[in-house]
């Protein structure tokens, strides 16, 4: 799989899952093991002995019987459908966890799966419900269940999703119905795979909004005319030349059209919302760039229970989803801290003792007209909307199942949380770009190409008052492109990559 939480993300529409013969031979040697345990009559979880809380009692003896049961049983998904990028990226992390030689299956049954993602069948799997504890069991089972033929399934005809019957798919696609045993079933639906793969997704969406934040804060300084102080190199090795202050200060520092000193500047120091941006911003960035190495290992990983080895047999938790849980509730304050400096620096260009001199609220006829006072509340509330949501879901842990999960993460729970967080965040920043677009219309700063011509064209001046809601989609829409296009580091990204990193977030 991919190097960077950006590449998996961006380039799992296109992936294909295959085998080599490494992975192969330790597929075999795991199963072989499983095999001599249930030869020796050993207690099995979920395959000789009952699923959770019923571990005491016998399994059922008929294998198929076992695997429907435990699919069946778990298909309790309640709400709105998951994402189908969500759900495609959930697929690929189980179906690449289960070749890694810990979880007993045969390459012919995985290479079932395999096919079935590389012909691109993709379940529709309810969000709500994962506690995220034997891993996300209630969308894994969902899945399962469409594999099998049952259940719904996305399609795709010329860009429109819509669904059909899980067993119309899988025969468009020529594809045969999973026949579940009770091993194949327990390795598949026992992993965190879907609190993993949202949690991935909003790293990568936090970079973006990390990306269009820095922009917009050099274009508001560059605008008013604001001391560039802060944004100098020798600002950043004072403080230690920390990754992500550098790389902020340097994306400010590319909206620049001249260098303004203190002295010359319209104020010595500005509001914190300007000055410090490179900081906040910066540690966003940082704090991403601390956990990446974690959510990649998490992807490389197998979260099976039992995890069947070579050697042995062992009965553990891997299927806990701590990592993905703590991680989302860090990207929920890191949103947060982006929205927030968005709203402080919307509120900074609307007021008249800080925009420079320019009509209050940016209204054509301040008090016959109201320029974008309906807009700067929208966005105080989405802010309000962001804050509440920020309180960290791994300490509202529920024990469940006969306490036998009697600590769980709530991962999936926090992972949505926070991408509805990022959908309202990239609101506050369009609505941000839209007042820039107005100063720039104010002061006749009107490039012919680029990305604020476009802008330009979608906002025009407001001379008089219209409705901005249609408005701020399309910029927000303009912000996600544009900022997917250049990818994490300024490098330039394919148009598929481009296309999953904007719809993300949206």
């Amino acid at each position: 799989m991919e190097a960077t939480v950006w590449d998996l993300v961006n380039g799992t529409d296109a992936a294909r899952i295959t085998l080599d013969e490494d992975e192969r031979a330790r597929m075999d040697a795991s199963a072989d093991r499983f095999d001599q345990a249930i030869a020796a009559d050993e207690p099995v979880y979920g395959v000789t002995r009952g699923f959770g809380p019923l571990v005491r009692f016998a399994a059922d003896p008929d294998n198929a019987a076992q695997g429907l049961n435990l699919i069946h049983h778990l298909a309790a998904g309640l709400g709105p459908a998951l994402a189908p990028d969500s759900t495609r990226l959930m697929l690929r992390l189980r179906i690449e966890g289960m070749k890694k030689g810990y979880s007993g299956i045969r390459p012919a049954d995985w290479g079932n799966l395999a096919r079935a993602f590389n012909a691109g069948f993709l379940p529709v799997v309810p969000a709500k419900g994962s506690v995220s504890a034997s891993g996300d069991l209630l969308p894994l089972a969902h899945a399962a269940l469409a594999l099998a033929g049952h259940g719904e399934a996305w399609r795709e005809q010329d860009g429109v999703l819509s669904t059909e019957p899980a067993a119309d798919a899988l025969a468009r696609l020529g594809l045969p119905a999973m026949r579940w045993g009770a091993r194949e079933a327990l390795s598949f639906v026992n992993g965190s795979s879907a609190s993993l793969a949202v949690a991935l997704q909003n790293h990568a969406t936090t970079l973006s909004l990390s990306r269009i934040g820095a922009m917009l804060t050099g274009q508001t300084v560059d605008l008013l005319g604001a001391c560039t102080e802060p944004y100098a190199d020798a600002v950043v090795r004072a403080r230690g030349q920390l990754a992500g202050h550098a790389r902020a200060a340097r994306w400010i520092r590319d909206e620049l059209a001249v260098d303004v000193a203190a002295g010359k500047a319209r104020s010595v120091q500005e509001p914190y919302s300007l000055r410090c941006a490179p900081q906040i911003i910066g540690s966003v960035l940082d704090y991403l760039r601390s956990v990446e190495p974690l959510l990649l290992q998490e992807a490389h990983a197998c979260s099976d229970n039992p995890v069947v080895a070579a050697e042995a047999v062992l009965h553990a938790g891997n299927f806990h989803a701590i990592n993905a849980g703590v991680v989302s509730d860090l990207h929920a304050v890191l949103v947060h801290q982006l929205a927030f400096l968005a709203e402080r620096q919307l509120a900074l260009v609307l007021e008249p003792g800080t925009n420079g001199g320019l009509p209050a609220l940016l209204a054509g006829s301040p008090g016959a007209t109201s320029g974008l006072a309906g807009l700067q509340i929208s966005a105080t509330g989405l802010v309000a909307e962001i804050r509440q949501k920020s309180a960290p879901a791994t300490t509202t842990a529920l024990p469940t199942n006969l306490s036998n999960q009697d600590i769980v993460p709530m991962s999936l729970i926090g992972a949505l949380r926070t991408r509805e967080q990022g959908e309202l965040a990239a609101l506050v920043l369009a609505a941000l770009a839209i007042a820039v677009a107005q100063i720039r219309h104010i002061r006749g700063v009107t490039p012919t190409a680029g990305l604020w011509a476009d802008i330009l064209r979608a906002c025009p001046r407001l001379v008089t008052d219209r409705p901005l809601s249609a408005e701020v989609n399309t910029i927000r829409d303009l912000l996600l492109t544009w900022a997917a296009a250049r990818g994490p580091d300024d490098r330039r990204i394919t148009g598929t990559q481009r296309s999953r990193a904007r719809t993300a977030v949206r």
